[in-house]
């Protein structure tokens, strides 16, 4: 049966009693409307075989879900977009046979090659040929894809994912107060579309020129010196374990990271039977900002307060241990992971809201962080008169600049531990609650 469709005659056709009725549309050449016994009503696009000239069937999808005409909708973010309806549907199928494409064979290879163009495929891509190559946060990006956008997208094409797919997943963190976290994800789907642009598999990057969405402040947490004699006395007591309040007062008196603290071991350390001469050597593979391919090893003089808290971590573990902070599994022979440094800083938040010493109600008020400790440091040695290259070097900033990246490669030990032997005589001198006499620092004469 050939009829001109419309609406009205999709929705009053009635169900054969028997088989299944189909009517070809007048007014789009191979399109057909047909209606099952059940009542099931469908569309196909009826053509010949461009190589066998077979008559052949493509199905296109159920009536009322396609339309007979194109039709507007709105995304899960309001935004109105154009569904296509079964005309253009066959029409598109009907440009395909004209080219010599069998519209059911590319769709069978299209099925057959959907696992390899799925996101999580994209994912793995990418987290094999660029973020575990050469990124060391790449742990982080694993996480955040297993977490957050895996769960919704892993199974579904990259090639169909929108930019209101992007916002929607993004905001959807914005909402639950992960403002930090929705940006740091919005960047690694970014960098996941700008990997696939050069590897040749996309022309298009849906997060391009997307601005972030999440409100993210600078932090200006300090530690006062009520704080600071509030935090040294009693980190080292329940509910942190000892090694791990010790490695808390290792970063606050060498500014190291919290995570490379964590780490220390046997190996990295020099010279300590010499109180003026011992060192930390942190390796390249533990530097947060070593690049895989130029490696930048950190040396970390030790002043006398640091070395005699590394000489307490090395009588706590025993001789076939190389951890200083080893991992709680006493059967285990890793380190302490560097997010329990962290949890204790949390822990002892909890723990001090009893406490009446007088930091108490500031801790309360704006509890720090363990990166606190770090940002302290460099505070405190400003305030010391440090000149700025000498406390970037203490810190192991990247200091900018063609010279510094390419030439430069003194590595500052004496400026260094200059400055972080002044900053421990401060720092005893806030413990003992009394003013530092710190002298003046005076470049060597070469």
């Amino acid at each position: 049966m050939k009829m001109a469709l419309t609406d009205a005659l999709l929705r009053s056709a009635k169900a054969p009693t028997t088989g299944r009725l189909e009517i070809a549309d007048l007014r789009c050449v191979g399109l057909c409307f047909r209606v099952t016994s059940k009542g099931v009503r469908s569309w196909c696009f009826r053509f010949r075989d461009p190589i066998s000239n077979k008559p052949s069937r493509f199905t296109i999808g159920r009536y009322p879900d396609v339309t007979l005409g194109d039709r507007e909708e709105t995304d899960a973010l309001g935004q109105p977009k154009l569904v296509q309806g079964a005309r253009t549907r066959a029409d598109t199928l009907r440009a395909q046979v004209s080219a010599g494409v069998n519209p059911i064979g590319r769709k069978r290879k299209a099925r057959a090659d959907a696992p390899g163009r799925s996101f999580a495929a994209l994912a793995e891509r990418y987290m094999t040929e660029h973020s575990r190559r050469h990124k060391r946060s790449h742990e982080l990006d694993d996480r955040n894809l297993r977490l957050h956008v895996l769960p919704k997208w892993g199974k579904r094409a990259y090639a169909k994912i929108e930019r209101s797919d992007v916002i929607e997943l993004v905001e959807a963190l914005v909402n639950d107060g992960k403002g930090v976290l929705a940006n740091r994800v919005q960047s690694l789907i970014s960098g996941i579309y700008s990997f696939a642009l050069d590897a040749a598999l996309l022309q298009v990057n849906p997060c391009s020129r997307l601005r972030k969405r999440g409100i993210e402040r600078s932090k200006d947490r300090v530690l006062s010196d009520d704080e600071i004699r509030l935090f040294w006395r009693w980190i080292v007591e329940a509910p942190v374990s000892r090694p791990v309040g010790l490695g808390l007062r290792l970063a606050l008196l060498t500014g190291c990271r919290v995570g490379e603290v964590a780490g220390i071991h046997r190996h990295e350390l020099a010279n300590l039977a010499d109180e003026s001469g011992a060192e930390w050597l942190i390796p390249s593979d533990r530097v947060k900002n070593s690049r895989l391919d130029k490696p930048r090893q950190h040396l970390v003089p030790l002043s006398y307060m640091a070395r005699g808290i590394v000489l307490e971590l090395l009588e706590g573990i025993g001789p076939d241990r190389q951890h200083l902070i080893p991992a709680r599994d006493r059967e285990s022979m890793t380190s302490m992971p560097p997010q329990s440094l962290s949890n204790a800083m949390i822990r002892f938040g909890d723990a001090i809201e009893t406490n009446d010493e007088p930091a108490t109600s500031t801790w309360k008020a704006s509890r720090p962080t363990a990166h606190d400790l770090r940002r302290t440091v460099e505070t405190r040695l400003s305030s010391l008169g440090v000149p700025k290259e000498d406390r970037d070097a203490c810190l192991n900033h990247v200091t900018p600049g063609v010279g510094k990246k390419h030439y430069d490669r003194y590595d500052r030990a004496a400026e260094k531990r200059r400055a972080l032997n002044r900053w421990a005589v401060a720092l005893e001198a806030i413990l003992n609650n009394r003013t530092a006499i710190v002298l003046p620092m005076v470049r060597e004469s070469v």
